[in-house]
C-alpha cells in the first residue's frame, strides 16, 4: 500500500506559477513512474507528465514546455513546476505512483485555479 499526499494548490491569475509537491509514504526509487494528472469539471482525467525510474520524462502536449515535472528519490517525493499557468489549466491535479504495470495508487487531488 502507498499513500500519496499532494500539496501546493491553490487560486493562481493568468501567467503566474503553482509548484506541486506529492509525499509518498514508501520509497519511491524502485516505483516504475511517478506522474501528475488532472480532471477538470465535466472532462476525463488526462496526463499531465509523467517521470520513469529511470528519469525519463514525458509531457502532455498542452504543457508546452511550460511544466518540470521531477523527483526526489531520498526524500519520496514528486514535484510539478507550473509556470505561465492559464485559466484552461483549472483543474484537480492528482498524484499518481505506478509501481508496477498494473499496480497504481492516487492521491486525494489538490484543486488549481487560475483566474484573474
Amino acid at each position: 500500500q502507498v499513500q500519496l499526499v499532494e500539496s501546493g494548490g491553490g487560486l493562481v491569475q493568468p501567467g503566474g506559477s503553482l509548484r506541486l509537491s506529492c509525499a509518498a509514504s514508501r520509497n519511491i526509487f524502485t516505483f516504475d513512474a511517478m506522474g501528475w494528472y488532472r480532471q477538470a469539471p465535466g472532462k476525463q482525467r488526462e496526463l499531465v507528465a509523467r517521470i520513469t525510474s529511470g528519469g525519463r520524462r514525458n509531457y502532455a502536449d498542452f504543457v508546452k514546455g511550460r511544466f518540470t515535472i521531477s523527483r526526489d528519490n531520498a526524500k519520496n517525493t514528486v514535484t510539478l513546476q507550473m509556470n505561465s499557468l492559464e485559466p484552461e489549466d483549472t483543474a484537480v491535479y492528482y498524484c499518481n505512483a505506478q509501481v508496477t504495470p498494473t499496480i497504481n495508487y492516487w492521491g486525494q487531488g489538490t484543486q488549481v485555479t487560475v483566474s484573474s
